[in-house]
Protein backbone atom coordinates (compact mmCIF):
# COMPACT_ATOMS: atom_id res chain seq x y z
CA UNK A 1 0.00 0.00 0.00
CA UNK A 2 2.42 2.48 0.97
CA UNK A 3 6.34 2.60 1.95
CA UNK A 4 5.95 5.12 5.01
CA UNK A 5 5.94 2.94 8.23
CA UNK A 6 1.96 4.42 9.45
CA UNK A 7 2.93 3.42 13.63
CA UNK A 8 5.36 7.25 12.94
CA UNK A 9 4.02 9.98 14.87
CA UNK A 10 3.15 13.29 13.89
CA UNK A 11 6.09 14.23 15.89
CA UNK A 12 8.16 11.82 14.34
CA UNK A 13 7.83 13.10 11.27
CA UNK A 14 7.42 16.86 12.02
CA UNK A 15 6.38 20.01 9.99
CA UNK A 16 4.93 19.91 6.88
CA UNK A 17 6.03 16.25 6.32
CA UNK A 18 3.31 15.36 9.21
CA UNK A 19 1.13 17.14 7.45
CA UNK A 20 1.72 14.91 4.24
CA UNK A 21 1.80 11.97 6.07
CA UNK A 22 -1.74 13.00 7.24
CA UNK A 23 -3.05 13.33 3.83
CA UNK A 24 -1.72 10.03 2.57
CA UNK A 25 -4.02 8.58 5.07
CA UNK A 26 -1.66 7.22 7.59
CA UNK A 27 -1.92 6.92 11.35
CA UNK A 28 -0.61 10.73 12.55
CA UNK A 29 -3.62 13.20 13.49
CA UNK A 30 -2.48 16.90 14.77
CA UNK A 31 -2.38 17.08 18.47
CA UNK A 32 -5.25 18.75 20.51
CA UNK A 33 -5.43 22.39 22.12
CA UNK A 34 -5.47 21.10 25.35
CA UNK A 35 -2.43 18.60 24.85
CA UNK A 36 0.22 21.22 23.99
CA UNK A 37 1.34 19.40 20.54
CA UNK A 38 1.75 16.01 22.02
CA UNK A 39 1.84 13.48 19.46
CA UNK A 40 -0.74 11.42 18.82
CA UNK A 41 -0.75 8.10 16.55
CA UNK A 42 -4.16 6.39 15.46
CA UNK A 43 -4.29 2.66 15.48
CA UNK A 44 -6.14 0.47 13.09
CA UNK A 45 -10.10 0.67 13.34
CA UNK A 46 -10.75 -2.54 15.25
CA UNK A 47 -14.68 -3.00 16.44
CA UNK A 48 -14.58 -3.55 20.20
CA UNK A 49 -15.86 -2.67 23.81
CA UNK A 50 -16.10 1.01 23.95
CA UNK A 51 -14.85 2.09 27.70
CA UNK A 52 -17.59 3.89 29.17
CA UNK A 53 -21.00 2.53 30.26
CA UNK A 54 -21.33 0.86 27.00
CA UNK A 55 -25.43 1.96 26.88
CA UNK A 56 -27.48 0.05 24.03
CA UNK A 57 -30.24 2.89 24.20
CA UNK A 58 -30.75 3.73 20.33
CA UNK A 59 -28.28 6.85 20.01
CA UNK A 60 -28.93 10.76 19.18
CA UNK A 61 -27.35 11.44 15.79
CA UNK A 62 -25.59 14.77 15.06
CA UNK A 63 -25.05 15.02 11.56
CA UNK A 64 -22.63 17.61 10.31
CA UNK A 65 -21.65 18.70 7.01
CA UNK A 66 -19.49 21.27 5.81
CA UNK A 67 -20.14 22.69 2.71
CA UNK A 68 -17.15 22.75 -0.19
CA UNK A 69 -14.86 21.53 2.10
CA UNK A 70 -11.31 19.64 0.66
CA UNK A 71 -10.37 16.36 1.86
CA UNK A 72 -7.04 17.57 3.24
CA UNK A 73 -8.92 21.34 4.34
CA UNK A 74 -8.32 19.77 7.99
CA UNK A 75 -4.96 19.46 9.96
CA UNK A 76 -5.87 16.10 10.87
CA UNK A 77 -6.28 15.03 7.33
CA UNK A 78 -2.68 17.18 6.36
CA UNK A 79 -3.52 20.90 5.69
CA UNK A 80 0.04 22.42 6.22
CA UNK A 81 -1.37 26.11 7.26
CA UNK A 82 -5.09 25.61 8.41
CA UNK A 83 -5.69 24.77 12.38
CA UNK A 84 -8.72 22.71 12.97
CA UNK A 85 -8.81 22.01 16.54
CA UNK A 86 -11.84 20.78 17.56
CA UNK A 87 -12.54 18.28 14.73
CA UNK A 88 -9.28 17.31 15.30
CA UNK A 89 -10.22 16.17 19.22
CA UNK A 90 -13.55 14.88 17.38
CA UNK A 91 -11.26 12.32 14.85
CA UNK A 92 -8.98 11.37 17.98
CA UNK A 93 -12.30 10.58 20.40
CA UNK A 94 -13.62 8.25 17.01
CA UNK A 95 -12.80 7.21 13.63
CA UNK A 96 -11.35 9.15 11.07
CA UNK A 97 -11.80 7.82 7.62
CA UNK A 98 -9.05 8.24 4.60
CA UNK A 99 -11.28 6.61 1.76
CA UNK A 100 -14.84 8.33 2.61
CA UNK A 101 -16.44 9.39 -0.27
CA UNK A 102 -19.67 12.20 -1.01
CA UNK A 103 -22.34 10.61 -2.74
CA UNK A 104 -21.60 12.87 -5.93
CA UNK A 105 -19.42 15.62 -7.01
CA UNK A 106 -21.93 18.77 -6.27
CA UNK A 107 -23.89 19.91 -3.35
CA UNK A 108 -27.28 18.53 -4.03
CA UNK A 109 -27.18 15.45 -5.45
CA UNK A 110 -24.82 14.24 -2.41
CA UNK A 111 -27.33 15.73 -0.41
CA UNK A 112 -30.20 13.54 -2.38
CA UNK A 113 -28.06 10.00 -1.74
CA UNK A 114 -27.30 10.95 2.03
CA UNK A 115 -31.12 11.69 2.73
CA UNK A 116 -32.55 8.97 0.32
CA UNK A 117 -29.19 6.67 0.96
CA UNK A 118 -29.65 6.21 -3.30
CA UNK A 119 -27.94 6.67 -6.46
CA UNK A 120 -28.84 10.38 -7.36
CA UNK A 121 -30.48 9.22 -10.82
CA UNK A 122 -32.58 7.33 -8.94
CA UNK A 123 -34.97 10.76 -8.55
CA UNK A 124 -35.78 13.28 -11.20
CA UNK A 125 -34.24 16.02 -8.84
CA UNK A 126 -31.22 13.82 -7.98
CA UNK A 127 -29.89 14.75 -11.61
CA UNK A 128 -29.51 18.59 -10.91
CA UNK A 129 -26.30 18.79 -10.84
CA UNK A 130 -27.00 21.11 -8.48
CA UNK A 131 -30.55 22.21 -8.58
CA UNK A 132 -30.62 25.74 -9.60
CA UNK A 133 -34.14 26.73 -10.41
CA UNK A 134 -38.02 25.54 -8.93
CA UNK A 135 -38.69 22.76 -11.46
CA UNK A 136 -37.22 19.78 -9.51
CA UNK A 137 -36.42 19.09 -5.40
CA UNK A 138 -36.59 15.74 -3.11
CA UNK A 139 -40.55 14.78 -3.93
CA UNK A 140 -42.21 14.58 -0.34
CA UNK A 141 -43.11 11.17 -0.99
CA UNK A 142 -40.08 10.01 -0.86
CA UNK A 143 -38.63 8.12 2.54
CA UNK A 144 -35.87 9.69 3.66
CA UNK A 145 -33.78 9.23 6.88
CA UNK A 146 -35.81 11.89 8.36
CA UNK A 147 -38.69 10.18 7.66
CA UNK A 148 -38.06 7.10 8.57
CA UNK A 149 -35.95 7.74 11.68
CA UNK A 150 -39.37 9.54 12.49
CA UNK A 151 -41.41 6.77 11.82
CA UNK A 152 -39.28 5.06 14.58
CA UNK A 153 -39.79 7.41 17.25
CA UNK A 154 -36.64 10.46 16.75
CA UNK A 155 -37.46 13.90 16.82
CA UNK A 156 -35.59 15.35 13.58
CA UNK A 157 -34.55 19.35 12.74
CA UNK A 158 -32.55 20.18 10.08
CA UNK A 159 -30.39 23.27 10.28
CA UNK A 160 -28.66 25.25 7.52
CA UNK A 161 -28.31 23.93 3.78
CA UNK A 162 -31.07 22.47 2.43
CA UNK A 163 -30.61 22.46 -1.87
CA UNK A 164 -33.24 20.09 -2.50
CA UNK A 165 -35.53 21.89 -3.23
CA UNK A 166 -37.50 24.90 -3.32
CA UNK A 167 -41.05 26.10 -2.03
CA UNK A 168 -43.68 25.75 -2.19
CA UNK A 169 -43.31 22.29 -3.33
CA UNK A 170 -40.40 20.92 -1.67
CA UNK A 171 -39.14 21.31 1.99
CA UNK A 172 -37.54 19.92 4.73
CA UNK A 173 -40.87 19.54 6.56
CA UNK A 174 -42.62 18.32 3.46
CA UNK A 175 -39.64 15.25 3.64
CA UNK A 176 -39.56 14.20 7.28
CA UNK A 177 -37.70 16.94 9.25
CA UNK A 178 -39.89 18.18 12.25
CA UNK A 179 -38.42 21.51 12.46
CA UNK A 180 -36.19 23.56 9.87
CA UNK A 181 -34.44 26.40 10.02
CA UNK A 182 -31.96 27.52 7.52
CA UNK A 183 -31.77 28.67 3.58
CA UNK A 184 -33.16 26.57 0.50
CA UNK A 185 -30.83 27.23 -2.00
CA UNK A 186 -27.38 26.24 -3.12
CA UNK A 187 -25.54 29.57 -1.67
CA UNK A 188 -26.45 32.80 -0.25
CA UNK A 189 -24.44 35.73 0.65
CA UNK A 190 -23.63 35.42 4.76
CA UNK A 191 -24.80 38.78 5.98
CA UNK A 192 -27.93 39.79 3.63
CA UNK A 193 -29.14 35.71 2.98
CA UNK A 194 -29.64 37.06 -0.97
CA UNK A 195 -29.09 34.32 -2.93
CA UNK A 196 -27.85 34.95 -6.91
CA UNK A 197 -31.42 35.94 -7.89
CA UNK A 198 -31.69 38.56 -5.28
CA UNK A 199 -34.30 36.83 -3.30
CA UNK A 200 -34.00 36.48 0.43
CA UNK A 201 -33.43 32.68 1.98
CA UNK A 202 -33.30 32.12 5.67
CA UNK A 203 -36.56 30.70 6.23
CA UNK A 204 -37.93 29.00 10.29
CA UNK A 205 -40.05 26.39 8.63
CA UNK A 206 -42.09 28.09 5.66
CA UNK A 207 -41.75 31.73 6.85
CA UNK A 208 -38.94 33.80 5.89
CA UNK A 209 -36.96 34.82 9.22
CA UNK A 210 -35.04 38.03 9.29
CA UNK A 211 -31.92 37.89 10.79
CA UNK A 212 -29.08 39.69 9.13
CA UNK A 213 -25.90 38.76 11.12
CA UNK A 214 -23.24 36.62 9.96
CA UNK A 215 -24.53 33.03 9.01
CA UNK A 216 -22.74 30.80 10.43
CA UNK A 217 -23.20 32.32 13.72
CA UNK A 218 -27.04 32.30 13.39
CA UNK A 219 -26.61 28.10 12.57
CA UNK A 220 -24.57 27.82 15.65
CA UNK A 221 -26.99 29.05 17.78
CA UNK A 222 -29.48 27.40 16.53
CA UNK A 223 -27.67 24.13 16.49
CA UNK A 224 -26.71 24.97 20.21
CA UNK A 225 -30.14 25.64 21.41
CA UNK A 226 -31.42 22.51 19.43
CA UNK A 227 -28.90 19.62 21.21
CA UNK A 228 -29.08 21.59 24.52
CA UNK A 229 -32.91 21.01 24.90
CA UNK A 230 -34.74 18.28 27.29
CA UNK A 231 -35.36 16.04 24.93
CA UNK A 232 -36.95 13.91 27.77
CA UNK A 233 -34.79 10.76 26.23
CA UNK A 234 -36.77 10.99 23.45
CA UNK A 235 -33.63 10.03 20.57
CA UNK A 236 -33.29 12.77 18.04
CA UNK A 237 -31.36 13.51 14.56
CA UNK A 238 -30.28 16.65 13.80
CA UNK A 239 -28.76 17.51 10.36
CA UNK A 240 -26.53 20.80 10.63
CA UNK A 241 -25.70 21.50 7.23
CA UNK A 242 -23.13 24.55 7.71
CA UNK A 243 -22.65 26.68 4.18
CA UNK A 244 -19.01 27.40 5.47
CA UNK A 245 -16.60 27.26 3.55
CA UNK A 246 -18.81 27.85 0.01
CA UNK A 247 -18.05 31.42 -2.07
CA UNK A 248 -18.96 33.97 -1.54
CA UNK A 249 -15.59 34.50 0.23
CA UNK A 250 -16.50 36.34 3.19
CA UNK A 251 -15.26 35.25 6.86
CA UNK A 252 -17.19 36.86 10.19
CA UNK A 253 -16.72 40.72 10.22
CA UNK A 254 -16.29 41.64 6.03
CA UNK A 255 -19.12 43.74 5.83
CA UNK A 256 -17.47 45.73 3.28
CA UNK A 257 -17.31 43.03 1.34
CA UNK A 258 -20.49 41.84 1.77
CA UNK A 259 -22.01 44.83 0.39
CA UNK A 260 -20.45 45.15 -2.41
CA UNK A 261 -21.60 41.64 -3.60
CA UNK A 262 -24.91 42.59 -2.42
CA UNK A 263 -25.23 46.35 -4.34
CA UNK A 264 -23.99 43.80 -7.46
CA UNK A 265 -26.71 41.28 -6.88
CA UNK A 266 -28.78 44.23 -6.89
CA UNK A 267 -27.65 45.86 -9.78
CA UNK A 268 -28.63 42.45 -11.88
CA UNK A 269 -25.51 41.10 -12.29
CA UNK A 270 -26.10 37.18 -12.55
CA UNK A 271 -22.98 35.71 -10.60
CA UNK A 272 -21.44 37.72 -7.92
CA UNK A 273 -22.11 35.10 -5.61
CA UNK A 274 -19.75 33.17 -7.42
CA UNK A 275 -17.31 35.73 -6.22
CA UNK A 276 -14.75 35.24 -8.83
CA UNK A 277 -12.50 37.62 -8.58
CA UNK A 278 -12.37 37.61 -4.71
CA UNK A 279 -11.09 34.94 -1.75
CA UNK A 280 -7.65 34.00 -1.44
CA UNK A 281 -5.76 31.55 0.91
CA UNK A 282 -6.10 33.42 3.98
CA UNK A 283 -9.66 34.26 3.70
CA UNK A 284 -10.43 30.59 3.39
CA UNK A 285 -8.24 29.81 6.26
CA UNK A 286 -10.47 32.26 8.09
CA UNK A 287 -13.42 30.39 7.00
CA UNK A 288 -12.36 27.45 8.06
CA UNK A 289 -11.04 27.83 11.14
CA UNK A 290 -14.46 29.50 11.69
CA UNK A 291 -16.07 26.23 10.98
CA UNK A 292 -13.88 24.40 13.43
CA UNK A 293 -14.54 26.97 16.28
CA UNK A 294 -18.61 26.93 15.55
CA UNK A 295 -18.55 23.02 15.50
CA UNK A 296 -16.50 23.16 18.62
CA UNK A 297 -19.24 25.43 20.01
CA UNK A 298 -22.35 23.04 19.25
CA UNK A 299 -19.87 19.81 20.91
CA UNK A 300 -19.16 21.67 23.69
CA UNK A 301 -23.19 22.35 24.57
CA UNK A 302 -23.39 18.89 23.49
CA UNK A 303 -21.10 17.85 26.69
CA UNK A 304 -22.59 20.20 28.58
CA UNK A 305 -26.64 18.80 27.83
CA UNK A 306 -25.25 15.50 29.06
CA UNK A 307 -25.98 14.04 26.12
CA UNK A 308 -22.53 13.00 24.54
CA UNK A 309 -22.01 9.74 25.71
CA UNK A 310 -24.91 8.79 24.04
CA UNK A 311 -25.23 10.75 20.69
CA UNK A 312 -23.52 9.35 17.48
CA UNK A 313 -21.59 12.60 16.09
CA UNK A 314 -20.53 12.50 12.04
CA UNK A 315 -18.96 14.98 10.44
CA UNK A 316 -17.82 15.18 6.38
CA UNK A 317 -18.10 17.29 3.88
CA UNK A 318 -20.79 17.61 1.10
CA UNK A 319 -18.16 16.87 -1.84
CA UNK A 320 -14.49 17.57 -2.83
CA UNK A 321 -13.20 21.34 -2.28
CA UNK A 322 -13.33 24.07 -4.51
CA UNK A 323 -10.81 27.00 -5.69
CA UNK A 324 -9.29 27.80 -2.52
CA UNK A 325 -8.85 23.91 -0.74
CA UNK A 326 -5.93 21.89 -0.30
CA UNK A 327 -6.62 18.47 -1.76
CA UNK A 328 -3.01 17.03 -2.46
CA UNK A 329 -2.33 14.59 -3.10
CA UNK A 330 -5.70 14.46 -5.12
CA UNK A 331 -6.33 15.39 -8.50
CA UNK A 332 -9.55 17.21 -9.42
CA UNK A 333 -12.00 19.05 -7.54
CA UNK A 334 -15.82 19.56 -7.00
CA UNK A 335 -17.92 18.81 -9.80
CA UNK A 336 -15.63 16.06 -10.41
CA UNK A 337 -15.42 12.30 -10.28
CA UNK A 338 -11.62 12.24 -9.92
CA UNK A 339 -10.50 11.62 -6.31
CA UNK A 340 -10.34 15.47 -5.66
CA UNK A 341 -13.85 15.97 -6.41
CA UNK A 342 -15.43 13.41 -4.41
CA UNK A 343 -13.14 12.22 -1.95
CA UNK A 344 -13.84 13.84 1.29
CA UNK A 345 -12.84 14.26 5.32
CA UNK A 346 -14.95 12.32 7.26
CA UNK A 347 -15.22 11.35 11.00
CA UNK A 348 -17.68 9.03 13.36
CA UNK A 349 -17.49 9.33 17.27
CA UNK A 350 -20.01 7.55 19.16
CA UNK A 351 -18.22 7.04 22.84
CA UNK A 352 -21.11 4.40 24.54
CA UNK A 353 -20.27 1.79 21.56
CA UNK A 354 -17.18 3.33 19.49
CA UNK A 355 -13.39 3.80 20.97
CA UNK A 356 -11.92 6.46 20.08
CA UNK A 357 -7.82 7.20 18.55
CA UNK A 358 -8.63 4.92 15.45
CA UNK A 359 -8.77 4.95 12.10
CA UNK A 360 -10.64 3.33 8.67
CA UNK A 361 -9.10 3.07 5.21
CA UNK A 362 -12.30 0.32 4.00
CA UNK A 363 -14.24 2.76 0.98
CA UNK A 364 -16.95 3.76 1.92
CA UNK A 365 -19.97 6.86 0.67
CA UNK A 366 -22.70 8.67 1.63
CA UNK A 367 -25.60 6.65 0.84
CA UNK A 368 -23.60 3.71 3.36
CA UNK A 369 -24.13 6.34 6.70
CA UNK A 370 -27.94 6.62 5.85
CA UNK A 371 -28.37 2.58 5.72
CA UNK A 372 -25.94 2.96 8.87
CA UNK A 373 -28.13 5.39 10.76
CA UNK A 374 -31.25 3.98 9.61
CA UNK A 375 -29.43 0.59 11.46
CA UNK A 376 -28.37 1.63 14.80
CA UNK A 377 -31.99 4.35 15.00
CA UNK A 378 -34.10 0.88 14.92
CA UNK A 379 -36.08 2.23 11.61
CA UNK A 380 -36.56 0.11 8.32
CA UNK A 381 -35.55 1.11 5.37
CA UNK A 382 -38.81 1.35 2.82
CA UNK A 383 -39.53 -1.47 1.01
CA UNK A 384 -40.41 -0.03 -2.13
CA UNK A 385 -37.12 2.47 -2.34
CA UNK A 386 -34.49 -0.27 -2.03
CA UNK A 387 -31.21 1.63 -0.67
CA UNK A 388 -28.55 1.58 -2.83
CA UNK A 389 -25.47 1.69 0.38
CA UNK A 390 -24.79 -0.50 2.57
CA UNK A 391 -25.09 -0.51 6.55
CA UNK A 392 -21.46 -0.46 8.60
CA UNK A 393 -23.42 -1.09 11.54
CA UNK A 394 -21.94 -4.83 11.63
CA UNK A 395 -17.94 -3.60 10.65
CA UNK A 396 -18.50 -0.44 13.43
CA UNK A 397 -20.43 -2.37 16.39
CA UNK A 398 -19.51 -5.87 16.10
CA UNK A 399 -16.19 -6.63 14.30
CA UNK A 400 -17.56 -7.93 10.60
CA UNK A 401 -16.09 -7.79 7.65
CA UNK A 402 -15.91 -4.91 6.00
CA UNK A 403 -18.33 -5.02 3.00
CA UNK A 404 -17.08 -5.78 -0.52
CA UNK A 405 -18.90 -4.02 -2.98
CA UNK A 406 -18.20 -1.38 -5.83
CA UNK A 407 -19.12 2.87 -5.31
CA UNK A 408 -20.51 3.97 -8.11
CA UNK A 409 -20.93 7.24 -9.15
CA UNK A 410 -22.35 9.21 -12.22
CA UNK A 411 -22.40 13.10 -13.43
CA UNK A 412 -23.03 14.63 -16.90
CA UNK A 413 -19.91 13.94 -18.69
CA UNK A 414 -18.20 11.68 -16.57
CA UNK A 415 -18.09 8.18 -14.89
CA UNK A 416 -16.86 6.33 -12.25
CA UNK A 417 -16.66 3.21 -10.36
CA UNK A 418 -14.54 1.98 -7.30
CA UNK A 419 -14.27 -1.91 -6.37
CA UNK A 420 -11.12 -2.14 -3.62
CA UNK A 421 -8.07 -0.38 -4.43
CA UNK A 422 -8.86 0.18 -8.52
CA UNK A 423 -11.08 2.82 -9.78
CA UNK A 424 -12.40 2.82 -13.15
CA UNK A 425 -12.93 6.48 -14.60
CA UNK A 426 -13.97 8.53 -17.39
CA UNK A 427 -13.82 12.05 -17.79
CA UNK A 428 -14.97 14.32 -20.60
CA UNK A 429 -12.55 13.50 -23.15
CA UNK A 430 -14.39 10.13 -23.40
CA UNK A 431 -11.18 7.58 -22.50
CA UNK A 432 -11.89 5.03 -19.99
CA UNK A 433 -8.91 4.84 -17.60
CA UNK A 434 -8.12 2.43 -14.58
CA UNK A 435 -5.87 3.17 -11.62
CA UNK A 436 -4.57 1.74 -8.97
CA UNK A 437 -5.64 4.15 -6.04
CA UNK A 438 -3.21 2.13 -3.33
CA UNK A 439 -0.43 3.22 -5.26
CA UNK A 440 -1.57 5.99 -7.42
CA UNK A 441 -3.63 8.21 -5.26
CA UNK A 442 -3.17 11.29 -7.98
CA UNK A 443 -4.62 9.17 -10.55
CA UNK A 444 -2.01 9.75 -13.13
CA UNK A 445 -0.72 6.14 -13.74
CA UNK A 446 -3.39 4.73 -16.46
CA UNK A 447 -3.26 1.03 -16.00
CA UNK A 448 -5.98 0.69 -18.97
CA UNK A 449 -3.49 -1.05 -21.36
CA UNK A 450 -1.92 -3.06 -18.76
CA UNK A 451 -5.05 -4.86 -17.17
CA UNK A 452 -7.56 -4.32 -20.37
CA UNK A 453 -9.46 -7.60 -18.60
CA UNK A 454 -10.16 -5.55 -15.10
CA UNK A 455 -11.11 -2.58 -17.11
CA UNK A 456 -13.54 -4.08 -18.96
CA UNK A 457 -15.11 -5.77 -15.89
CA UNK A 458 -15.16 -2.71 -14.13
CA UNK A 459 -16.83 -0.59 -17.51
CA UNK A 460 -19.51 -3.28 -17.46
CA UNK A 461 -20.34 -3.41 -13.69
CA UNK A 462 -20.84 0.76 -14.03
CA UNK A 463 -23.01 0.01 -17.31
CA UNK A 464 -25.30 -2.83 -15.88
CA UNK A 465 -26.02 -0.39 -12.81
CA UNK A 466 -26.28 3.00 -15.03
CA UNK A 467 -29.06 0.92 -17.14
CA UNK A 468 -31.52 1.41 -14.00
CA UNK A 469 -30.93 5.26 -13.28
CA UNK A 470 -32.97 7.75 -14.89
CA UNK A 471 -31.60 9.31 -18.01
CA UNK A 472 -30.62 12.67 -17.86
CA UNK A 473 -33.16 15.45 -19.93
CA UNK A 474 -31.68 16.07 -23.18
Amino acid sequence: MTSVDPSLSRRAFGGSAAGAVAALGLSATDASAESGGAAFTERPFRAAPAPGRGARRRPNILFILGDDLGWADLSSYGAPEIRTPHLDRLARQGVRFTDAYSGSATCSPTRFSLYTGRYPGRTRGGLAEPIADRSVGLEPTHPTLASLLGDAGYRTALIGKWHCGYLPDYSPTRSGWDEFFGNFGGALEYYSKLSSRGEYDLYEGDAEYHDLRYYTRILTERAVEYVSRDHERTPWLLNLNFTTPHWPWIADGDEETSAEIVRRIKAGERRPLFHQDGGSLAKYRQMVEDLDRSIGQVLTALRRSGQEEDTLVFFASDNGGERFSYNWPLSGNKGSLLDGGIRIPSILRWPARIEGGQVSRIPVYSPDWTATLLEVGGARPHPAYPLDGVSLAGYLLRGAEAPERDLFWRVRGERALRRGEWKYYRGKDGRDRLHRLSEDLREQADQAAVRPGLLAELRTAWERIDRGLLPYPV
